[in-house]
């Protein structure tokens, strides 16, 4: 598929951020089908290109699924280890994937709350995505950020522009970027306001 001229204006606002010596803390937003996780797994690339890991956070353990799935089948071939961490994991494939995460083996990172358990040691993250970010508690994102050496460049990305996140926007702490055009074939989506 082609990218819309929103994702590549949105990824080069990401891009240009991720350069800057201060960490990037951005949202992004767009509706459903948008195309806002594709741009995430961009920035990731560039994360990893860099030689940084990347931990991309989900509300659910279905959601954190599905993004590790489309990752694996996106990166992989390109050499990109790509692992899953949920709670619902054996203890066993919980401690390899711990253990890979600390040794640096795993480039991208993808689960739910359980990537903020202490026991989760990162080599050397570098960009934190958090999806549908209105459902994470603020100390929770926080916990995220605080797993790198150094603070790692913060990707938070919703459809849903609530009140907090509007707050957050206005008052300094994320800069925003919008998707505000779908891919070609998707249906319309309506959004109304309701008493």
């Amino acid at each position: 598929f082609h990218p819309t001229g929103a994702q590549k204006r949105v990824l080069k606002e990401i891009a240009q951020d991720m350069q800057q010596p201060a960490p990037m803390r951005r949202l992004l937003q767009g509706d459903v089908g948008s195309g806002k996780t594709i741009v995430a797994l961009q920035a990731a690339v560039i994360a990893m290109e860099n030689g940084y890991q990347v931990a991309f956070m989900a509300p659910t353990e279905i959601l954190a699924t599905q993004h590790y799935l489309s990752a694996r089948r996106i990166l992989e071939e390109a050499g990109y280890r790509v692992i899953l961490l949920t709670g619902s994991l054996e203890e066993e494939r919980k401690r390899n994937a711990r253990r890979h995460i600390a040794q640096g083996g795993a480039h991208l990172i993808i689960g739910t709350h359980a990537l903020i358990q202490e026991a989760v040691e990162f080599h050397k993250l570098g960009l934190v995505i958090v999806d549908e970010q209105h459902r994470f508690g603020v100390m929770q994102r926080f916990k995220l950020m605080k797993k790198g050496e150094a603070e790692p460049d913060t990707l938070v990305m919703t459809a849903t522009p609530i009140p907090r996140s509007l707050a957050m926007t206005l008052y300094g702490d994320l800069d925003t970027s919008f998707l505000d055009e779908l891919p070609p074939g998707r249906t319309p989506i309506t959004t109304r306001r309701i008493s």
